[in-house]
C-alpha cells in the first residue's frame, strides 16, 4: 500500500497524538483555575506569557503562544473586564495597546503558576532525570520541524 491510498490511523498519527495530550493536559491544569479562577486555558496563556515579558501586544501574545487571533482578542477582553490586565494605548500608534498584568493579575499569576508547575511535576514525576531530557530534546526538534514546515522563522 502507498501513502496515497493508505488509510490514516489516527491513534497512530503523530499530530493527532499530540494534540490529544495537549488537550489531556491542558484540560486538567485548566480545570483547577478555572474553578478558583474562573479562567480558561487561553486566559491563562495568556497571562502566562505577560507573567514572563511584560508589556506585549497582542500580536506579540499571538506570537508567543500561537493562538489565533481572535483566541487571543477574546481572552483579551475577558481580561480586561475582570480587571486582570491593564491596556496602555501606545503613543506612537493609537492602534497599538500594550498589556500588562494588573495587580490583580499579579495575584492571581503568583497563585495558579507554581500549581501548574507542582502539576507538571507531578505528572513527570514517572520519568527519570535522563527521560525528561530525552523528552525536552525532541520536543525542541518536532517545534523546530514543524516551524519549518510551516514556514515560521
Amino acid at each position: 500500500m502507498t501513502r496515497k491510498t493508505e488509510r490514516l490511523q489516527l491513534d497512530r498519527y503523530l499530530p493527532y497524538r499530540l494534540s490529544i495530550l495537549s488537550n489531556t493536559v491542558s484540560g486538567a491544569i485548566a480545570r483547577r483555575y478555572a474553578e478558583g479562577y474562573g479562567l480558561s486555558v487561553a486566559d491563562w496563556r495568556v497571562m502566562a506569557v505577560l507573567g514572563l515579558a511584560q508589556p506585549l501586544t497582542q500580536k506579540e501574545i499571538c506570537a508567543r503562544t500561537r493562538m489565533d487571533k481572535v483566541q487571543v482578542s477574546r481572552a483579551v477582553s475577558r481580561l480586561l473586564e475582570t480587571g486582570t490586565l491593564d491596556r496602555v494605548v501606545d503613543d506612537a500608534d493609537r492602534r497599538r495597546a500594550h498589556l500588562r498584568l494588573s495587580a490583580r493579575g499579579e495575584a492571581i499569576y503568583a497563585e495558579v503558576a507554581p500549581a501548574t508547575l507542582d502539576w507538571e511535576t507531578r505528572l513527570l514525576e514517572g520519568f527519570s532525570a535522563e527521560e525528561r531530557r530525552a523528552l525536552d530534546a525532541l520536543m525542541a526538534r518536532l517545534q523546530a520541524a514543524a516551524d519549518a514546515l510551516d514556514g515560521v522563522k
